[in-house]
């Protein structure tokens, strides 16, 4: 239980993180947030911001705590999808590429339906059709 309390408190911090992050105007301002955001909470930038999505869920398999996997992966994916909006081709498709793997991942395997995830989700598939 404490566990459990503990996973949603850090997402919550993590998520009005993000949000203080996007109300940056300046694109590199905002690349210097996400980058702490990594280190903060999900782990190393300088190797998450340029593992494959392989590297990644073999990182992320070695989570032993099912919840805390999928609280990390989800945050991951905020980063990646939010992280596209400040680069340029092709590290923006590579990033929404990533960050459409975790979330569905994370929707397939967890018990949290988020329709916040599922709309974003449609928003990639678009992004990278187009």
């Amino acid at each position: 239980m404490l566990q459990r309390d503990y996973i949603q408190r850090l997402i919550r911090e993590f998520m009005a993180a993000l949000e203080r992050m996007l109300e940056k105007k300046e694109v590199e301002v905002r690349r210097e947030k996400i980058k702490e955001l990594y280190n903060q909470y999900v782990g190393p930038y300088a190797f998450y911001s340029i593992a494959t999505i392989d590297d990644v869920m073999k990182a992320m398999a070695g989570i032993a705590d099912e919840e805390k996997r999928l609280s990390k992966m989800d945050m991951l994916a905020e980063l990646y999808y939010h992280e596209a909006d400040t680069v340029g081709q092709p590290t923006r498709d590579e990033l929404l590429g990533k960050a459409f793997m975790l979330f569905d991942y994370v929707e397939s395997h967890g018990d949290t339906f988020s329709i916040e995830r599922r709309n974003k989700m449609v928003e990639i598939k678009k992004e990278l059709r187009s």
